[in-house]
């Protein structure tokens, strides 16, 4: 079975052709993050006006290299949420229009579920149930993978996701954007205990995450210091913010597996690129007797291929979208459409 796909939630516009869920056939990406990178974060209207502009010229490109034709696709997927909403809706009307007029199947994909379904790509022997941490510039999340249609919240970030934290403290330091590679970069030049920043553990809600708290902290240290005319060395003020972030969410998502005697973990988003997150996540897994399972980059950004995978799930499952779909920027994990 042969899936078109298309992602536009935020300033990614991509399309893929995914067969049987596991194979990948054509992953078209155009990224917008020059584009972005003046304004220090994604403008809402200037993402949605290059999907329109970009879109038809990536679903070109994916059936050119794919050597196929519309014809032969077996259905068309999108993601509708969750995300911003004016970049979903342009992705939702070009997925609709091409579903009408082919008279193929439409199915709807919930952004976050796609995240996870990267590693089914990666790994053809991966199978539910699974424990998976999706971490990105919008999201952190501790999902337990019951099945391929079955997704249980066991911790969410109270305010700031991880990533979101990662582009703040990178502007501030004058890293640039995006955050998450950017400290990645400048962490690795940096002495990691130069700084006892706080490790926010929520012991009244176990497996959540809130990162608004160290947010404040690297920023009443960068303001102290201003205050003083001391010096500061951006690489330590890095690392030692990135050992913080990557201390709970590595102490978090092993102490969930844990809890509920699962012995495969996943990780998921743009952030689970980051290099002290697989290390130290992987050292803590093979401690614990856990097996540990991450997609290559390509695959943690936003793609139009972990959208085809998880389509395919969906489809076979009996899950098919109407012409009534819509974009919703709040889709809670697990909605079925």
């Amino acid at each position: 079975m042969k899936i078109l796909s298309i992602e536009t939630s935020c300033d990614e516009t991509s399309v893929a052709i995914v067969e049987d869920g596991r194979k990948i056939l054509t992953n078209r990406i155009y990224s917008q993050i020059d584009i972005h990178q003046k304004y220090g974060g994604v403008v809402p209207e200037i993402a949605s006006r290059n999907h329109v502009t970009k879109l038809p010229y990536i679903i070109d490109e994916a059936l050119a290299e794919s050597h196929l034709s519309l014809a032969e696709m077996d259905a068309i997927a999108v993601t509708n949420g969750p995300g911003l909403v004016g970049a979903l809706l342009i992705g939702l009307s070009t997925a609709k229009a091409m579903a009408y007029s082919l008279g193929k199947p439409l199915i709807g994909v919930h952004h976050i579920e796609g995240h996870i379904a990267a590693n089914f790509l990666q790994y053809p022997e991966l199978e539910p149930p699974f424990l998976t941490l999706v971490v990105s510039g919008g999201h952190s999340h501790l999902v337990l993978v019951e099945d391929y249609q079955t997704f249980k919240v066991l911790g969410r970030t109270i305010d700031d996701a991880a990533g979101e934290a990662f582009d703040k403290i990178s502007r501030v330091l004058g890293l640039g954007y995006p955050g998450g590679p950017a400290i990645d970069a400048a962490a690795k030049n940096g002495n990691p205990e130069a700084i006892p920043f706080p490790r926010v553990m929520l012991d009244k809600t176990q497996y959540d995450f809130s990162f608004s708290g160290l947010k404040s902290a690297v920023l009443n240290y960068l303001n102290g210091k201003k205050m003083k005319n001391e010096a500061v060395n951006p690489d330590d003020v890095a690392a030692s913010f990135q050992l913080a972030v990557i201390e709970v969410l590595v102490s978090k998502t092993i102490a969930c597996a844990n809890s509920i005697g699962m012995k495969t973990i996943c990780m998921a988003g743009g952030v689970s690129c980051n290099s002290l997150l697989r290390k130290m996540m992987g050292q803590a897994a093979t401690e614990a007797g856990m097996t540990l399972y991450y997609p290559d980059p390509i695959l943690c950004t936003d793609n139009a291929a972990m959208i085809g995978s998880m389509a395919y799930y969906n489809y076979i499952n009996g899950e098919e979208s109407d012409l009534s779909l819509n974009g919703i920027p709040g889709l809670k994990i697990g909605t079925r459409q």
